[in-house]
């Protein structure tokens, strides 16, 4: 009793261990239970598998924003696989069936799963912070080679951090035979380690969020937009009667930018949202297991009902399948990409087509693509002396043909076919 005692305190302190022989053998549980992670892990996987794909093969999703969401992505498929699909074989066997290298291996990839979607959701909320606030900065800061070396930095150092858990971790065999994965120290000893973890990659990435999208906000939706009064603006003079191409030219170009900043600022602020939900989503999925967790840690008698367990972990899982979710939710971008993997792998007749009349238009639009002036008032003449020689002028003269004096100017706009 006093062995299955201390793997019952210590249960809560992992995401894949803490069941008993009662619940364990219950057919209840183990549907639901299974059912559950099951479905949750799936989604999971196929979700994070395809942002990994969109953002690898679609050249302009490879933004420094996008790097870190492929790393939160990678993320999250570790703590799918590690933590999810093992607690499905202890649900339907009551008992660790991995062995010590199993318990070893299987745990210390829940941890790093877990710190680095925590570390890589702290690295997009930094790289957020300086691209809207610090403009200037971003230009040599938000990169995606230095987006590319924070995140092998990140994997680094919670790959060294993580192997602590290494020298923390042992199989137990308890009442009736059922083997767990636990710790082998005590509680005393262990509760500095969980503490340290709970601050760094919990309280201080949340805390940090907290402040930086509160001045994001504040630059988005409180500061004054430019003044645009004078933009897009022509003077037309009472007897102007037809107006140049390079007139028109202008004009489109000031509408252009008039439009520009609107949708910019606008796409800004949804991707910061969306960026802003996925650290909520953080908080509140992850809040359940870490206050279990931490209130275990400094009473007595542990609340250890099983299906409040079963409910921490099936949040931690739908923590790590939501985000896709709501990169298809609430981006463009990444619902477009979605749509283009999806015709990319069961329609690709479709797509060939539609390439192809693609190429088409392109090759069309080029034949029939108007001519600059410039070009075209030399092309008239090198056709005019081909066509009649070098006495071109007198026989033009001589068969009747209008004869354009030196002093008049041919109509910038004639070459193009606008009038």
């Amino acid at each position: 009793m006093a062995a299955n005692g201390s793997a019952r305190m210590d249960a809560p302190t992992n995401v894949s261990l803490g069941l008993t022989p009662p619940v364990a053998e219950s057919l209840e549980y183990k549907t639901v239970s299974v059912f559950l992670v099951l479905l949750v892990c799936a989604w999971g996987i196929v979700g994070n598998v395809m942002v990994v794909l969109v953002v690898l093969t679609t050249r302009h999703m490879r933004t420094p924003t996008n790097c870190y969401l492929v790393s939160l992505a990678v993320a999250d498929l570790t703590v799918l696989v590690a933590a999810g699909l093992p607690n499905v074989a202890e649900s339907l066997t009551g008992t660790w069936v991995f062995g010590h290298a199993g318990c070893l291996g299987i745990t210390y990839l829940q941890y790093l799963g877990i710190n680095v979607s925590s570390c890589s959701i702290t690295a997009f909320t930094v790289e957020r912070y300086i691209a809207i606030c610090h403009p200037m900065r971003a230009k040599t800061v938000c990169t995606v080679s230095r987006a590319k070396r924070i995140i092998a930095g990140v994997w680094v150092f919670t790959c060294v951090y993580c192997m602590l858990w290494f020298f923390l971790l042992d199989i137990k065999v308890v009442q009736g035979g059922h083997v767990q994965c636990g710790y082998k120290v005590k509680r005393e000893l262990y509760l500095p380690i969980y503490l340290i973890d709970f601050a760094i990659f919990y309280v201080v990435p949340l805390l940090l969020a907290i402040v930086l999208y509160g001045l994001i906000a504040r630059i988005l939706y409180l500061s004054p937009l430019p003044n645009q009064s004078d933009t897009g603006t022509v003077s037309t003079g009472a007897f102007t009667l037809r107006r140049s191409c390079r007139e028109r030219a202008a004009e489109a170009g000031k509408a252009g930018r008039e439009k520009r900043p609107k949708s910019a600022l606008s796409s800004r602020k949804q991707v910061t949202k969306m960026l802003a939900v996925v650290v909520v989503l953080f908080a509140l999925l992850w809040m359940p297991y870490r206050t279990l967790v931490l209130i275990n840690s400094f009473v007595s008698v542990p609340y250890l009902n099983d299906w409040f367990i079963l409910f921490c972990r099936t949040c931690i899982y739908a923590n790590s399948a939501i985000n896709p979710v709501i990169y298809n939710a609430m981006s463009q971008k990444f619902r477009s990409a979605f749509r283009g993997l999806y015709h990319c792998k069961g329609g690709g007749s479709e797509g060939a087509r539609r390439r192809s009349l693609s190429v088409l238009h392109t090759a069309y639009s080029s034949v029939r693509e108007p001519r600059t002036p410039g070009r075209c008032a030399g092309g008239n003449r090198w056709q005019e002396g081909r066509r009649y020689g070098p006495f071109s002028r007198r026989r033009g003269r001589s068969e009747g043909r209008p004869h354009r004096s030196r002093g008049s100017h041919r109509d910038p706009c004639e070459c193009s076919g606008e009038k």
